[in-house]
């Protein structure tokens, strides 16, 4: 699954060319960092690429706006061949440039790793986690201009995963991971009707997923209108009003249920990741594959209203994802 990576038109290629005036400096400055911002390459002096797209249309006629405003000259174009470069020298420019990307999101995430000694403070960790932060959003910003796929991309993702293990390795040895005990030992959750929301999206999915693979495999769920609903005997509520499992703090839903149920799996620290960066909007983690996830679970929500249908056809994507991260870790 390459999630975050835009469809692209071979052999079609559209062209920004460009006149700067001398003055005002900053517009250059500024024209050269928006080209870099969308994934442009120069071909020749000042005319710039991208593979032809909706959105490549859509950049560059607000590049030639901004141009065109600062005193300059500007025209797009559209081009099956660029004189001089064949479709695959064009490509591997891209590559090159992505490439160059993906290796300085490597040096700083090793950087970052080097840093970390062992038994580091609290404060150290947390500063660790806010680079992360800012790499993965970086790493989500290069993907996102990636047309080609560059084969830069899984060094980079590897090195952030490393740096996250080693953080993570850290806090277990320190036991400041040590999960809540507030629900009791897992066997207390067995064979329960698990109580939330109806009209169910991402944090209820992937705790119903959760839940049923991971800690009650013989859930029963229900789908209630929520604020004011009371429980009856066996039933337990999750992400909705009172409930007994809901959001803590920063932490979403699915955050919530791995702690309290001492759940120290990778991979389920990774889609948890995800789950949060969608339902909380803030971007902590910066993930990769929140685009791509965010849109299946927006397809699933438009195909059905059936809160039972979603959970099952979230069920088939969460699968999918833990499969998939579990085979990364190895």
């Amino acid at each position: 699954m390459n999630v975050g990576t835009p469809a692209v038109l071979a052999h079609s290629w559209l062209l920004l060319i460009h006149q700067l005036p001398a003055k005002p400096a900053y517009l250059r400055v500024k024209i050269w960092r928006r080209l870099q911002g969308i994934g442009a390459i120069a071909v020749k002096n000042a005319v710039h690429v991208l593979p032809m797209s909706e959105d490549a249309q859509e950049d560059f006629e607000w590049l030639l706006r901004e141009i065109e405003e600062g005193g300059g000259e500007a025209f797009v174009c559209e081009a099956r061949l660029i004189d001089g470069l064949s479709d695959q020298e064009i490509r591997t420019l891209f590559d090159r440039a992505r490439d160059a990307d993906y290796a300085q999101v490597v040096k700083d995430a090793r950087l970052v790793t080097k840093s970390l000694r062992p038994n580091a403070k609290t404060s150290a960790r947390a500063d660790a986690r806010a680079q992360i932060a800012r790499l993965r959003k970086r790493l989500a910003e290069i993907v996102a201009i990636d047309f080609f796929g560059a084969i830069g991309r899984e060094t980079a993702e590897e090195a952030i995963r490393t740096l996250e293990g080693r953080l993570n390795e850290d806090a277990d040895v320190k036991g400041k991971d040590t999960a809540q005990s507030a629900a009791g030992p897992p066997e207390a959750l067995h064979n329960r009707t698990w109580v939330t929301r109806e009209g169910v999206y991402i944090d209820r999915i992937a705790s119903a997923w959760l839940i049923r693979r991971f800690i009650d495999p013989q859930a029963h769920f229900k789908f209630v209108s929520g604020k004011g609903y009371r429980p009856k005997e066996g039933e337990l509520r999750f992400d909705m009003f009172e409930a007994e499992f809901t959001h803590e703090g920063d932490k979403c839903t699915f955050e919530v249920l791995l702690d309290r149920c001492r759940l120290k799996d990778a991979a389920l620290r990774a889609i948890a990741e995800i789950i949060h960066d969608i339902d909380l909007k803030d971007g902590k983690f910066g993930r990769t594959e929140v685009a791509g996830i965010r849109t299946l679970m927006e397809g699933i929500g438009a195909a059905t209203r059936d809160d039972a249908q979603r959970l099952a056809r979230g069920a088939e994507v969460f699968n999918d994802l833990y499969e998939y991260f579990r085979t990364k870790r190895r």
